[in-house]
Parts: C-alpha cells; structure tokens; sequence
C-alpha cells in the first residue's frame, strides 16, 4: 500500500526550512567575521589581547589585517588607553 505524498509535504517544508536557516546562520556569521572562518577555542589570552584590538583600530573590523606599513590618518590619537580627565 503506498504512501499518498500529501503526507511527506510537510516534512519537506520543515526539512527545507532547516536548511534555509543553516545556510542563512552560515553566511551572517562569514559575513561577520569579513568571509574568514569562525575562530573557535578563544581562550582568556586571545580575548584581552592588545594585537587583536590593534588589527581592529587599525582597519575597522575584528579580524581584520593589514600589511600597510603607515598607520592611518588619525590612528595616533586613537589611544586604547583610557586617560582620566585632569583637572586644570
């Protein structure tokens, strides 16, 4: 006795959703990361770390590197140091 396809539709359109999702997660995460892989496994040190937060001021994006020898325009006001404001 077969099985009316009637049936099967829905579990179609849930797998198809499934994967629309996966592929769209996907891409919104390569897209994040400037289309380099997912970094995984960051421990405290990677993410405290200054040379991260350099490549970032640098050139605008997380993960983000450059081979620019020159620094940017107005990169060297662009302190990762917090100052406290004197009073004068």
């Amino acid at each position: 006795m077969p099985i009316p396809f009637e049936t099967l539709i829905p579990y179609g359109i849930i797998i198809a959703m499934f994967g629309v999702s996966g592929a769209g997660l996907a891409g919104v995460r390569n897209w994040q990361n400037g289309g380099k892989r997912m970094r995984r496994s960051l421990d405290q040190w990677d993410r405290q770390s200054t040379v991260m937060d350099r490549d970032r001021r640098l050139t605008g994006e997380l993960r983000g590197q450059t081979d620019n020898a020159d620094a940017p325009p107005g990169y060297e006001l662009n302190n990762p140091w917090r100052c406290e404001k004197r009073f004068s």
